[in-house]
């Protein structure tokens, strides 16, 4: 078997979900496929664990979900697309309303429990804010059977940032206009913030997979991925001789190159050339060359005990995590889960 190896533990997903919640009631976003991890997998830990309530991003997201979790609430995020009304309610999914037209149109035909969106900064998605007075004042907000509201902090990775402080102010406004409906604000990054953003429910996602909420500080959250690759060939190359395409990298002396069973194709983007480095137990080793397809080349000639066709290498794990080889390729964490390949041995821990 020449396919890398991807490790995902189920238990330090709930983990990091505990801790992301610190006592306080929380949902979990799972959209992008579970961040890349498998959402069926991540929300069935989740939802055994006691978690009521998933976000995914689009409406086949939620319908692939439902079919494997009938318990908990599925909610989607980007809306009620034309036309969903009906295969959201066939679903029992809570769509996300981002504006008073989605709004009306729920309502009109026949409504249900749902959730409203309020932009309070992002500018994206949601309810703008100059309109949040004329949608709340609407005969419609007393027909839809809202279950919760929602907005979204643009900024929480920046403690600091002035625009948290108007966020939440805002949200605080929509909560008093709101009595008695659920309120959320607080993302993965948000729920590090303070308490005063936790509102009613808290929406951890990216959080659950270990990525830094807060990037400069400690990390809190446990490591939950382990990408290892197979060495499928090793060879000595003269100094003066060029590895991979383009010629990028020339061995400055005679070295000893492993080839590894990974390359873009897999998730691995090709920014990584040349950068980074690989870890073979406790040795760590450089990537030389370009990320290709299938591929990459490690210079493995400074090691004590340097691998052998057969041998795995550490990709992302206890060595380099998952927001360091974010750093090497030039991305965030998020892109990283994201990408990952279809490939791989996928092996899930509990």
């Amino acid at each position: 078997m020449t396919a890398a190896r991807l490790d995902i533990d189920l238990t330090a997903i709930v983990r990091n979900w505990r801790t992301a919640a610190a006592g306080r009631r929380a949902d979990a976003v799972i959209k992008a496929d579970g961040y890349g991890l498998g959402a069926l997998e991540v929300g069935r830990a989740l939802v055994a664990a006691g978690c009521s309530r998933l976000f995914v991003a689009h409406l086949s997201e939620a319908v692939v979900l439902r079919a494997a979790l009938p318990a908990p609430e599925i909610a989607v995020l980007n809306g009620l697309t034309a036309g969903s009304e009906s295969a959201m309610r066939a679903h029992r999914l809570l769509p996300v309303l981002n504006d008073g037209d989605q709004l009306h149109r729920w309502t009109e035909s026949g409504g249900g429990p749902a959730l409203l969106h309020i932009d309070t900064g992002m500018e994206r998605l949601g309810v703008a804010w100059a309109d949040a007075p004329a949608v709340l004042a609407s005969p419609a907000i007393g027909r839809a059977s809202l279950v919760g509201v929602l907005s979204h902090l643009a900024v929480a990775d920046e403690p600091n940032h002035p625009l948290n402080a108007v966020q939440l102010a805002r949200m605080r406004e929509i909560a008093a206009a709101l009595p008695g409906v659920e309120a959320s604000l607080a993302a993965s990054s948000g729920c590090f913030l303070g308490r005063e953003f936790g509102f009613d429910r808290l929406r951890p996602g990216a959080a659950l997979f270990g990525i830094a909420p807060l990037p400069g500080q400690p990390n809190p959250l446990a490591a939950v991925v382990r990408l290892q690759a197979p060495v499928i060939a090793v060879r000595w190359v003269e100094a003066g001789t060029s590895v991979g395409y383009g010629a990028s990298w020339v061995a400055p002396r005679r070295s000893r190159i492993a080839t590894l069973a990974l390359g873009y194709a897999d998730g691995y983007l090709r920014h990584g050339s040349n950068r980074g480095r690989v870890w073979f137990g406790d040795q760590a080793a450089p990537l030389v060359g370009r990320v290709s397809m299938d591929l990459i080349t490690i210079d493995t000639t400074d090691l004590a005990d340097p691998p052998v066709p057969g041998d795995w290498a550490e990709v992302i794990g206890p060595h380099r995590p998952v927001d360091t080889v974010a750093a090497d390729l030039g991305t965030i964490g998020y892109e990283v889960l994201t990408n990952l390949g279809q490939r791989f041995q996928r092996r899930y821990h509990s």
